[in-house]
């Protein structure tokens, strides 16, 4: 295994730069802690580079146990607590993994439930929206240019794994994949010309929709979705719901209608 212990090591310089473009497309990613660098090798295999913290590897056994899993050519220690300094939680959790996102095959129409994301910035609503969908049983996340890319580090904290549960595409023309892709019907969340979340009996596989935390689902998307729904909702303490909140309640309405 080999060892950093300089901040001026070029590897580390060569790490710290990468940090500030991970997740972007086409770039690596970075997964910070055991919980996704232990998800990441029971999923995808090796990765293309893992970090430890010298003094947390040493006193820690799931640490231990986790670089015993990994080839030893793609293991470094970094000692002197320089591990932190890549970090933007407080308190790192001793392992960081450098891996190339999977990329998900997309050569059939999508013919099952998924959910379309139209230009959801927030890092923190994708990746909640991410796990809210694997706990709701989707498989088939479709991001629109716009969206926080669905691999940069505070996506993937949020997420809490459901990454590897996912079918996730990013940077797609929604419209496009609306007419040419999908076969089920899209319903598309809305203020205006919407008819209630509880009054739809909705089918057994459809597309769900979910737009720009202020501006909501772009009109073209809107005018192309099979319907609008809102959930109904105390008007005159909040306006609206935030997203991913929004996506839990219809996502789990559209599963209590078909839990049988």
């Amino acid at each position: 295994m080999k060892v950093i212990s300089s901040r001026d090591n070029p590897r580390f310089k060569a790490l710290r730069k990468m940090l500030g473009h991970a997740g972007r497309t086409g770039a690596g990613a970075v997964l910070e802690g055991p919980h996704l660098a232990q998800a990441w090798l029971d999923h995808c295999g090796q990765p293309l580079e893992a970090y430890f913290d010298a003094r947390r590897l040493a006193g820690t056994p799931a640490l231990a146990a986790l670089a015993e899993r990994i080839d030893s050519a793609r293991c470094t220690q970094i000692e002197g607590g320089l591990l932190a300094q890549l970090s933007d939680v407080e308190s790192d959790q001793g392992v960081m993994f450098v891996v190339q996102p999977p990329v998900a095959d997309w050569s059939q129409p999508l013919e099952e439930s998924c959910v379309l994301l139209d230009r959801i910035q927030d890092p923190g609503n994708v990746g909640t929206l991410l796990r809210t969908c694997a706990a709701a049983g989707i498989r088939h996340v479709v991001l629109s240019a716009g969206c926080a890319h669905a691999w940069s580090p505070k996506v993937l904290r949020s997420g809490q794994g459901a990454h590897f549960a996912l079918h996730i595409h990013e940077q797609v023309d929604l419209a496009l994949a609306m007419r040419e892709r999908l076969t089920v019907p899209v319903y598309a969340t809305a203020l205006e010309g919407a008819s209630s979340l509880y009054a739809q009996a909705l089918p057994a596989q459809c597309g769900w929709l979910f737009g720009n935390e202020g501006q909501g689902v772009h009109p073209d998307l809107l005018a192309a979705a099979s319907a609008r729904v809102f959930i109904p909702h105390d008007e005159v303490a909040v306006e609206s719901l935030n997203v991913a909140i929004a996506a839990a309640v219809c996502l789990f309405e559209h599963r209590r209608q078909h839990s049988a």
